[in-house]
Formats: structure tokens, sequence, C-alpha cells
């Protein structure tokens, strides 16, 4: 596997809750276009799937039995494929507590979303991830064999993340993704990721990271999170464009700007094996 100090992961986050077919007609939504542009994403370079699901109408849902789908289409049609399955544990901002626990606790994937704190989506509702819940859900985590993804959304969520740490119920070493640019969130910045980056080197050293930005900032984050030692996420939950007035025309095309960028910088994209190492997963 040789020295992975120089790679950098690459996670496709497909579909996410809210862009629809109108927003971009290439927008998978449903199991097998989903499952399908996993595959495709993950041989351009993709390690890691982050994982929603929507319902017939094209809602988000938490259904398990969805999430199954998914998963059986990606290994049943593609038994080579050994990207590492990172489910949604929050689908949109309305889903109850129990809902959002179950796809993980059910199907046990490699890695799943911890939300570390409650914020307001703005023109949108509350994003509720208070104490009681998040105490719960990194407990059943850890009972399920399921490594968490730190997402924060704001600098005041690394020392949330520190807190339960603490406490145990979050386990060394964390891995976090700073969600940059959503309504409500730290803005998406070089400035404001380097921000992030401090603060968690200071109150949880030994993290691994990952960023994004959505919107126009998108650029901006993944050349910052490159060039900073991070890793990046891209895909068509986060931008349904791929540039000013262009819409992508699918995932696979985001992923393959990703690679493009990782080395022209000179560094390598991580394959999901290597990604294994990194993020410490058994």
């Amino acid at each position: 596997m040789g020295d992975l100090k120089n790679k950098r992961i690459i996670t496709v986050a497909t579909t996410g809750a809210w862009p629809q077919k109108e927003d971009n007609p290439n927008v998978p939504l449903q199991p097998e276009e989903i499952a399908e542009e996993i595959y495709q994403c993950w041989k351009i370079g993709a390690a890691v799937a982050h994982v929603h699901v929507r319902d017939k109408d094209g809602n988000d849902s938490m259904e398990v039995r969805i999430f199954k789908d998914v998963m059986d289409l990606l290994h049943e049609d593609h038994p080579d494929c050994d990207i590492i399955i990172n489910l949604t544990a929050a689908g949109g901002i309305t889903n109850s507590e129990e809902n959002r626990m179950a796809p993980f606790k059910t199907l046990k994937p490699e890695m799943a979303s911890f939300d570390c704190g409650t914020m307001n989506w703005m023109h949108s509702g509350v994003f509720n991830n208070n104490p009681a819940f998040l105490t719960k859900m990194g407990i059943a985590m850890q009972e399920s064999g399921v490594k968490p993804e730190v997402e924060v959304f704001d600098a005041g969520m690394i020392y949330d993340a520190a807190h339960y740490l603490k406490k145990g119920v979050l386990k060394a070493p964390l891995h976090f993704q700073f969600c940059m640019g959503c309504a409500g969130g730290i803005g998406a910045t070089m400035d404001e990721l380097l921000f992030m980056k401090k603060i968690m080197d200071k109150t949880v050293p030994g993290s691994t990271w990952s960023a994004f930005g959505i919107g126009k900032g998108a650029m901006e984050v993944m050349f910052a999170a490159i060039a900073a030692g991070g890793n990046i996420r891209v895909g068509m939950e986060d931008n349904v464009m791929y540039s000013k007035g262009q819409l992508a025309e699918s995932n696979m095309q985001l992923i393959a700007r990703a690679r493009r960028v990782i080395e022209e910088y000179g560094c390598e994209v991580a394959t999901s094996d290597e990604a294994r190492v990194l993020l410490s997963l058994k």
C-alpha cells in the first residue's frame, strides 16, 4: 500500500435530501440510479459514498428498505465494487430520531453521519441534534460497529465533538466533515476552512478531516482542503451546477474534476482500501 501521506480521499455525495429533477434532470433519485452512479464514481476515484435516498415521489426518506435496495443493487450488479458506504443519519431536517438511526442500526455500514449540533437551517427550519439524541446516536454507532463521520457546520460543533469524545460518546480517532456554505452555517471560504482546521487541530488532535463547499464556494473549498492536507467531498447533493450557468452532467463529471485537481496538485487519489487505513476503519 505504501506511503499514504500524499493520498487524498474523495467522497461522493450523489443525491442529498433536497435537489430535484427540476433543479437538474441528472440528479439520481431512485435506487437504480443512485447505485449505478456510486459505482461509476468509484471507478473514477471515489473511495467513499455518502448515501441519501428518496421515496417514489422523489422526496427525502429514511426508510431502511430503500437504503437496502441501493446497497443490494450496488453489490449484486457490481461485486467488484469495494467503496466505503457512509449512510446519512439525517435525511432531511424533519425526520424522527428513531427513523434517523434505523438505517445504520439495521444495515451496519462502515460509516454514518453524526451531525454534531443543532442549527437553524435558514428558510427551512431547525436541524435538531440535541445532546440527548447525539449521546444516544453515538452509543448506538459504537454498538453497531459504525464509524461516525462527524459533520460540523460551524466551529462550535468541533468543541461539541471534543466534549462527546471526552464523555465516551465518540471514540478516537475522529473523522470530521467540514460542511461549508450551508444556509445558517459557516461560509465556504479558504479563511474559514483554515479557521475550522486550526480549532480541530487544537481541540481534537490526531483527527482526519474532509471538506465541501456549497454553491459558489465549492471550488475554493476544494482547492484549500487539498492544499491543507485534507480530503474532499463532491457531488450533486452539494452542487447541481458544474460551473456558473452550467448544469452538472452527472456525479461522475464532478468526481473526474476532483481527481484532476488532486493529481495536478501533486497528490494521489486514495483507493477504498487506502481510505480504510487512513480512516482507521476495521
